[in-house]
């Protein structure tokens, strides 16, 4: 992973691709497939994971379809892809340990591996670098939301 940029203490590696609205991250690997996963700013804000469904997999999910659902003790919610694609691999450690996401989001916490069926169209609709970090600067400001908080054991980027 390369640089990591800090936002209200919230950590967000530049190399990532973010959907800041929904709090997910999307990393590109070198085969041509996409790690999805979610930020550190979702962790806080959805406080301890306790559960996790995944959809099945070798299906396609078009762009905004869920892929997985995640439960913690203060939030229950869909996971959308937001890139359309075939859904190839979930985190199965994520059933033993749902927690991975508080403690590690940006790397053993990812959630699904997918094979993006129109990278070039869809990832303009995605925000990376320092275009990213602006804006989750604002939105953390425009909804005067709180720092980021870290677990004992959280593992930075």
């Amino acid at each position: 992973m390369g640089k990591v940029v800090t936002v209200r203490s919230c950590l967000l590696p530049l190399d990532l691709y973010y959907r800041v609205e929904e709090h997910l991250w999307v990393r590109r690997e070198g085969d041509g497939t996409i790690t999805l996963g979610m930020t550190d700013m979702a962790q806080t804000t959805a406080g301890r994971i306790l559960v996790i469904t995944f959809k099945p997999v070798g299906r396609f999910y078009p762009k905004g379809k869920v892929v997985a659902v995640v439960e913690s003790g203060k939030w229950l919610g869909p996971v959308r892809t937001p890139l359309s694609g075939e859904l190839i691999e979930v985190n199965l450690a994520l059933r033993r340990e749902p927690d991975l996401i508080n403690r590690s989001p940006y790397t053993r916490g990812w959630l699904v591996r997918m094979i993006p069926s129109a990278w070039e169209e869809e990832s303009a609709f995605l925000l990376t670098g320092e275009e990213a970090v602006a804006a989750y600067e604002r939105y953390m400001e425009e909804r005067d939301l709180d720092d980021c908080v870290h677990c004992e054991g959280y593992e930075a980027p």
